[in-house]
């Protein structure tokens, strides 16, 4: 089962990371659903491609990676890190 940490702030917001298993908090209230990072194809110094992560809030770079979902589970620790989440 799927670990989710719901992060309560002033005037009772709701900040968490998106995924299927919290969907239907999007339908309590007025939601806004913003993008964390950007993971996409990077090269490595070989002339091969992997996968990284540029995370939006603080422009830090996560990878490269050889898979996708190894650069997703870089981003998910970086925001439970330095979000809290």
């Amino acid at each position: 089962m799927e670990e989710i940490t719901i992060k309560i702030g002033d005037g009772g917001r709701l900040a968490f990371i998106y995924s299927d298993a919290v969907a239907d908090l999007l339908t309590l209230g007025r939601a806004t659903v913003a993008r964390a990072s950007h993971v996409e194809p990077t090269p490595f110094g070989d002339g091969t491609v992997g996968w990284g992560a540029v995370m939006v809030a603080d422009g830090v770079f996560l990878g490269p990676f050889r898979t996708r979902a190894e650069a997703l589970a870089a981003e998910t620790a970086h925001l439970q890190r330095t979000q809290g989440l």
